[in-house]
């Protein structure tokens, strides 16, 4: 019997056993890549969206040795510069332009920037309404009037940047006695009736959460509550809406709470002589609390398990809005 030795195969031929190994092997290096590269970017894009997810956090305000109005100036600087740190709203690239709940959160800070910044320039640097315009806090004003969702030529941010310039120039005019803040009563109370118009407008936002369990109000149901010749008009916001509005809120309940801190300081006699700082540390405490976040804004209804975010911040803001008009009389007496 013979026995004849097995043919060794030649890896390099066409057909053989060695081809098929090679063949496997590179099929399987296309398959790892093919699943490899989409794993890398959505790990990536997770990143980056972690990255730029993120919420000022309270900063201290305290009373500043100079002039009258120095804690104040210097606490707007502070927002305007925590405001504009990563501007998202106008962000038009992948994967940022997901984000919606820290754009909303900015947008409502620059209300509140907005509002103050314009009874700054109205009122509070001027001792009479015939008196000139400072112009720092003029032009402060206009530039954070612009577009917030402008992306290029020019772009918001560098908008906001110019205006917080603007603010530091007023602030170092202060110091050196060329500019003017009147810790007046009438120009506390016109920040007040600012800050109650503007929480006003986010609560009744808050408020026309849908909710499905709720009772759908038509416009029989409702006739009593109009006078002759209006028209209801039901109000509800889209369900996407929601947790839009509520970061909203709580970015304008942020930069309220800064300025009624600084607040407390550059009109602090007015609030001693009212006996009022007792429920100013309230109305602060308050706003403390409406800087809460949920993992999700959940919109049950109100006899659900589940949480009614938006109507809990409502009650909050409701609540600091109540007690800023019982401030604002104690302030007129």
């Amino acid at each position: 019997m013979k026995f004849w030795p097995k043919k060794k195969t030649d890896p390099n031929a066409t057909g053989g056993e060695g081809q098929k190994k090679p063949g496997r092997f590179r099929r399987r290096k296309w398959v790892w890549i093919g699943v490899g590269i989409p794993v890398v970017l959505v790990a990536l894009i997770l990143i980056i969206m972690a990255i730029n997810y993120r919420f000022p956090s309270f900063f201290e305000v305290k009373a500043e040795e100079g002039p009258i109005g120095l804690t104040s100036a210097r606490t707007l600087i502070r927002l305007t510069e925590k405001m504009t740190e990563h501007w998202l709203p106008n962000d038009k690239f992948y994967p940022t332009v997901f984000l919606d709940n820290t754009p909303n959160f900015q947008l409502g800070l620059l209300e509140s920037v907005r509002y103050t910044t314009r009874v700054f320039r109205d009122k509070v640097t001027r001792l009479r309404t015939t008196d000139k315009i400072d112009q720092d806090m003029e032009q402060a004003f206009i530039f954070f009037s612009n577009d917030p969702f402008k992306w290029i030529l020019p772009s918001a941010e560098s908008k906001f940047k110019s205006g917080i310039e603007s603010l530091k120039k007023y602030e170092a005019r202060l110091i050196k006695g060329e500019s003017n803040f009147y810790p007046r009563a009438d120009n506390l109370n016109e920040l007040l009736d600012q800050y109650i118009s503007i929480l006003g407008g986010v609560n009744t936002r808050l408020s026309h959460a849908p909710r499905s369990k709720d009772p759908v109000i038509s416009e029989e149901t409702a006739g009593d509550e109009f006078t002759k010749g209006e028209k209801y008009v039901p109000t509800r916001v889209p369900r996407r809406k929601i947790d839009d509005n509520f970061y909203y809120a709580r970015g304008v309940a942020y930069g309220i709470r800064h300025m009624m801190i600084a607040m407390k300081y550059d009109f602090k006699n007015i609030f001693e002589i009212k006996n009022a700082e007792e429920l100013l540390d309230r109305i602060i405490q308050i706003l403390d609390q409406s800087q809460f976040e949920p993992l999700v804004v959940l919109n049950g209804s109100r006899g659900s398990i589940f949480a009614n975010h938006s109507l809990q911040l409502m009650s909050l803001l409701e609540d600091s809005r109540q007690k800023l008009r019982s401030l604002q009389d104690m302030i007129r007496q």
